[in-house]
């Protein structure tokens, strides 16, 4: 349980064709690179316009309303998030992650790579290496939320993050989904399901 909260938000194509219906469930697809890397891609529809979207995934504040109870954005360097899931955690305490903004295109994609995991975050070795990528698609009145992962290596670290991930990524992104559907989480309070 505690790798699934260390890193829900580290993350190939979707087999989906481009504005086809989907549930409000979280759609799965992997594939395996020419480099023998496995690509995984998390997608679902949420309730939210692509600009509310982008302001929950791109600023700290938006995290605390879906991802982590606290998130800070580096005062030195503007693509540099840092999160934890411990409320009383602070800036730079061992228990945060950070993740580096790679790329920005506002109310699109938001790509970003894991610079520091937890203490003791097992594979870290292997998940250093991994990048992702959120898109953003307007569908309706809402918006398709898709996180490709890229990079998990072909050995047992790369197995086990995979099957850890498959389950975070789809975690997380379920909490977005209910970040817009039922109000921001209530962190004192749990996670809502």
């Amino acid at each position: 349980m505690r790798m699934r909260h260390a890193l829900g938000l580290a993350a190939g194509l979707l087999f989906a064709a481009p504005g086809a219906a989907l549930s409000e469930e979280v759609s799965v697809a992997k594939q395996v690179e020419a480099d023998r890397t496995t690509t995984m891609v998390h997608e679902i529809l949420v309730d939210a316009t692509p600009a509310e979207v982008w302001t929950a995934i791109s600023t700290a504040e938006g995290w605390m309303t879906w991802a982590v109870p606290v998130a800070w954005m580096s005062k030195d360097d503007p693509d540099l998030i840092e999160a934890a899931y411990d409320p009383a955690s602070r800036p730079g305490a061992p228990d945060t992650i950070q993740q580096r903004f790679t790329e920005r295109v506002p109310g699109r994609r938001l790509a970003f790579r894991t610079v520091k995991a937890p203490a003791g975050f097992p594979h870290w070795d292997d998940y250093r290496n991994v990048t992702s990528l959120f898109e953003i698609e307007p569908v309706g009145k809402g918006s398709r939320v898709r996180l490709t992962s890229r990079g998990y290596p072909d050995n047992a670290g790369g197995q086990a993050l995979l099957a850890f991930f498959e389950g975070g990524n789809r975690m997380t992104l379920d909490n977005l989904r209910a970040r817009f559907a039922t109000g921001p989480i209530d962190w004192a309070a749990g996670l809502r399901r």
